[in-house]
């Protein structure tokens, strides 16, 4: 039996050119080589395919039948592999995202229409998600996180600038309860935090005093996972909520948010685009790397 498909695509080539020699040239080997794959064909079936002779190349009958039967799927592989090759360097297929809610710009609608708009042959699946997984095992060709939680062997791509994370109320809960004058005082207020996932602890709120980074463990009386939500209880007047500025900033420009605690709530490396490995990256890929890059 042969175990090696790769003799029977070298005796396809010299049953069309009737020459070892033009079989080795398509090839790029030698006439020696193309020879001595013929004569191990030969050995493995027991039979003779092909007659020799110093000025000509012919199958032998069985030669004759086996061109016959492999010479169709040796087309639909030639075809097939001409077909992959196209993807090389075109983007098209479906691109598959895992991207975290609160990647404001990224999920931006100008961002992503434009982007789909520049490449109408690739479909976009996007899922929003802020639990943490492995990209790769999971299916999706790239990620959108914050820089701090992205492996160290993933390439990473800068989304935007820093970010700040900014703690925020209503005016309306500012008026009834006051303002905390340091992070350790949100024990005393009413709270609404987030967490990703129902069977995640609620994050932890991050501050920096003096240079130095620390967080608060508060205890909300409202966890949910959904930032739209958060957003809408604190508006409301239900508490004190802590999320990305970017996220808040259209509510504070309009007056239905205050920042407090401001001092505490420095700058940090923001959210990123990542993916395993630029040596492989697929058109599609290398099509919303180059996009973000240029995206203002």
């Amino acid at each position: 039996m042969v175990s090696d498909l790769n003799m029977l695509s070298v005796f396809a080539l010299v049953a069309e050119e009737r020459s070892f020699r033009a079989a080795g040239e398509r090839l790029g080997v030698s006439r020696s080589a193309v020879s001595q794959t013929i004569r191990r064909l030969e050995e493995n079936l027991g039979i003779a395919l092909i007659s020799r002779t110093t000025r000509s190349v012919s199958l032998t009958e069985a030669g004759e039948q086996l061109y016959e039967d492999v010479a169709p799927a040796i087309a639909d592989m030639r075809l097939a592999l001409s077909l992959t090759e196209q993807w090389r360097d075109r983007p098209r297929g479906q691109l598959r995202l895992a991207v975290s809610s609160i990647a404001e710009r990224f999920l931006s609608g100008p961002f992503l229409a434009g982007f789909t708009e520049a490449n109408r042959e690739i479909q976009l699946d996007v899922t929003v998600t802020d639990e943490e997984f492995d990209i790769v095992a999971e299916g999706y060709d790239a990620g959108v996180r914050l820089g701090e939680v992205i492996e160290q062997d993933m390439i990473a791509v800068p989304v935007a600038g820093d970010e700040r994370q900014l703690t925020v109320c209503s005016p309306s809960y500012r008026d009834r309860f006051g303002m905390p004058a340091h992070p350790a005082d949100l024990a005393g207020h009413r709270c609404i935090g987030w967490r990703p996932s129902p069977r995640a602890v609620p994050y932890r709120w991050e501050f920096t005093e003096n240079g130095k980074d620390f967080s608060v463990a508060v205890a909300p009386e409202i966890t949910t996972n959904d930032m739209a939500l958060m957003i809408k209880l604190a508006v409301a007047g239900a508490g004190i909520t802590f999320g990305m500025e970017e996220s808040f900033r259209p509510f504070i420009d309009r007056g239905e948010l205050v920042p407090i605690l401001d001092d505490y709530c420095a700058r940090f490396a923001g959210f990123y685009l990542y993916y395993p490995s630029r040596r492989n990256a697929v058109p599609k890929l290398r099509a919303l790397v180059e996009y973000l890059r240029h995206w203002k």
